[in-house]
């Protein structure tokens, strides 16, 4: 069997036209670094999936071990599916197989355990934004 060819985050067309099925081979994947000058840390993550017309977002997000990403709120709703280490959150600590969603507009916090890093399947609703709570 032959692995599917790796792409950057395709682009559906939900609209007139049929979508097309793809494949992303996420290991081949770099993740790609995304510092948080907030934090003042670096994120990681692998942006698999946009829909142009909702804004949804699927991408793996990696949290190194020990950064929890502040209060913060997001004016769209987005769930966590914890593949690799513990999701630390405001509401408890979650590990590999859980899913946990976040309504839009709560206040919360997420992130790594101080020992290991956590990779998550992050999914949002509509485009992502994040407001951190002063």
């Amino acid at each position: 069997m032959q692995a599917a060819p790796a792409c950057s985050a395709p682009v559906l067309r939900f609209g007139m036209a049929e979508p097309t099925l793809f494949a992303v081979d996420t290991r081949t994947l770099p993740w790609e670094a995304r510092f948080n000058e907030h934090l003042g840390k670096t994120l990681y993550r692998k942006n698999l999936l946009t829909d142009p017309d909702t804004g949804m977002e699927v991408r793996l997000v990696k949290y190194p071990a020990g950064v929890i990403n502040s209060l913060h709120t997001h004016p769209c709703a987005h769930g966590m599916y914890v593949l690799e280490g513990r999701l630390v959150t405001h509401a408890g600590e979650f590990g590999p197989g859980s899913f946990v969603w976040f309504p839009e507009g709560q206040r919360m916090e997420h992130g790594a355990t101080a020992s290991e890093d956590v990779v998550v399947l992050f999914i949002t609703n509509k485009p992502f934004e994040i407001h951190y709570v002063k």
